[in-house]
């Protein structure tokens, strides 16, 4: 493989970071596309002026991210550099949280997921509204809560999905984990809370049913602002 000219920049941080930053640019710039082979690992930390323990420590890095690939036999790819990938960290970030982290996630899911459910109801298609109807009509018929929380994390992705923006789909799906979704929502929903769920759920589908951005956006900000509250006040009583 021919040489790749690499963006030059000052020295920031560990050598295995600048070899990051340096891999990440040849992307950016177009030097490296999605699907390409990088050159071997010898080449490139001579290219970059590493050592190979640092190139090999850059590229674990970076193919955590998402942004390569190892494939065996067959060398180091860029990925597709799908949002879905790229962001797949942020379900181990929700799945971790504690406590105040907890809240600052469903401030951050409360933003999100209502600009998700005012653009869903301006694109949403009548196969998508028929797949949110779906899950919101098995909510209703079940009093278990695991096939709640499964139909709920469904109804929400659904929505997202139909939104239309595959990077917010990605990151809504980080922040909405199944593990997230289980420790916050059960405890919502066994203080009595599941028919509240289900008349937010339905006023929700009824704006999007409606095309109606504006409704849409309020009622999933108040879904999810009412579970952001619950968790607040229960914080509050631990503390």
């Amino acid at each position: 493989m021919e040489d790749l000219d690499v963006r030059t920049a000052p020295p920031k941080g560990t050598v295995t970071q600048r070899a990051i930053d340096q891999i990440k640019a040849m992307i950016a710039d177009g030097l490296l596309g999605p699907g390409q082979r990088l050159p071997t690992e010898r080449d490139l930390a001579v290219q970059l002026g590493v050592s190979r323990s640092s190139m090999r420590e850059a590229v674990r890095a970076l193919t955590f991210m998402g942004i390569l690939e190892a494939r065996h036999g067959s060398g180091v790819y860029v990925t597709q550099l799908a949002a879905g990938d790229l962001l797949e960290s942020f379900g181990v970030v929700a799945d971790l949280s504690r406590g105040p982290q907890m809240v600052e996630l469903l401030e951050l899911r409360k933003v999100l997921e209502s600009t998700a459910a005012a653009l869903a109801a301006a694109r949403i298609d009548a196969d998508q509204l028929a797949e949110v109807e779906r899950h919101l009509r098995a909510m209703d018929t079940t009093d278990d809560t695991e096939e709640i929380l499964a139909h709920d994390v469904a109804f929400h992705r659904a929505i997202n999905e139909a939104a239309g923006n595959d990077t917010m789909a990605a990151v809504l799906e980080g922040l909405s984990s199944r593990t997230f979704h289980t420790r916050v929502w059960r405890g919502y929903q066994e203080e009595g809370a599941i028919e509240r769920t289900r008349r937010e759920h339905a006023r929700i589908h009824r704006a999007l049913v409606a095309r109606d951005p504006e409704a849409a956006r309020v009622a999933a900000a108040v879904h999810v602002g009412e579970v952001e509250q619950w968790l607040r006040e229960r914080l509050a009583e631990g503390a």
